[in-house]
């Protein structure tokens, strides 16, 4: 038990009014703009927003950490809720925009704002525990914010993300669909996809559709007795998805430092069809692959340094267009 206050799932969201015209208006006035190199793109669609509130359900006393506050409508709907929000903002021409539009609640505490790249903060260790994560995520830092959020700990407790639409669907995609990515995040939470968001909900307008998703950490992680053996879990499925449009027995006996008849015995152990590819292959069979293949050994093709993260050669959760099934 955490203490935390019930989640009231009938409050309906504060209305909040914004649109492309409010946008525009407020960047004007603050001698801002949305800036191309930082994948700038603000929301301006009230209903958008109020759906993304409902999905993050903030009760009053709740911590909240939220990556990429912009120019603050979501911030100022969570804080609505009597939620206190740690944001983190890159841009610091935002910054200080937020620090004028929030100096009330910085003051009493109810907000923090950090200044940085949420790449280069420790951020289970920002905000007090326990916490959620409400964010609007570019799609180049999907996959490492949400390897940074669910492989340590303390990990949030609900996690309400809008992300590139085709990213979403990675993330959450069933067997026979799936990708290094959804089965890091599959194997740490549930996950479903919320709703989608047309280009037209924001100022400027993408050249891609968004979605929200929703991703809730499982409260008891221990599939796995140690960080050893989860360790060794992404280097067993790391070195299937680098060849993830080949069989199984292939590509792992390629991948991996262990000999090809381990391989085989591995996967009829395991109950898989070595002519299977791994996007085929579900959370619960590469767990019974690694209790049923053994001691790996160190992966000789090198490893990045954040635990569970993909290989260099790994997408980062957006589709490779050299090995999309067509």
């Amino acid at each position: 038990m955490t203490g935390r206050p019930v989640r009231d799932d009938t409050r309906p969201p504060t209305p909040v009014r914004i649109d492309p015209d409010v946008v525009r208006r407020t960047l004007r006035d603050a001698g801002l703009r949305a800036r191309h190199a930082m994948s700038q793109n603000f929301l301006a669609d009230p209903d958008v927003l109020e759906a993304i509130l409902a999905e993050a359900r903030p009760a009053p006393g709740d911590h909240v950490l939220e990556i990429g506050p912009g120019l603050g409508f979501l911030t100022g709907g969570l804080l609505e809720t009597g939620a206190e929000v740690t944001a983190v903002e890159l841009d610091r021409g935002l910054g200080a925009f937020l620090r004028d539009r929030f100096a009330g609640e910085l003051a009493t505490g109810r907000l923090r704002l950090i200044d940085g790249d949420a790449l280069d903060l420790d951020l289970t260790t920002v905000v007090p525990q326990p916490y959620d994560v409400v964010a609007n995520l570019p799609y180049h830092i999907t996959s490492p914010i949400l390897h940074r959020l669910l492989g340590e700990t303390p990990r949030p407790e609900r996690l309400v993300l809008m992300v590139q639409r085709e990213v979403a669907e990675r993330i959450a995609a069933p067997p026979g669909r799936m990708s290094y990515l959804s089965v890091f995040v599959q194997y740490h939470a549930k996950v479903r996809i919320a709703f989608t968001v047309p280009g037209a909900a924001f100022e400027p307008e993408p050249a891609v559709d968004s979605a929200v998703i929703v991703v809730e950490p499982y409260p008891g992680d221990d599939r796995l007795p140690n960080a050893e053996a989860e360790d060794a879990l992404w280097r067993l499925v790391q070195a299937g998805f680098r060849e993830r449009r080949k069989m199984l027995h292939n590509v792992l006996a390629r991948q991996l430092p262990v000999e090809p008849a381990r391989v085989a015995a591995a996967l009829e152990t395991a109950g898989i069809d070595p002519d299977r590819r791994p996007q085929t292959v579900a959370v619960g069979e590469w767990l019974a692959l690694l209790a049923a293949i053994g001691e790996i050994g160190e992966d000789n093709r090198g490893r990045r340094r954040d635990r569970g993260a993909p290989d260099p050669r790994e997408t980062d959760g957006t589709p490779d267009r050299s090995d999309v099934d067509r």
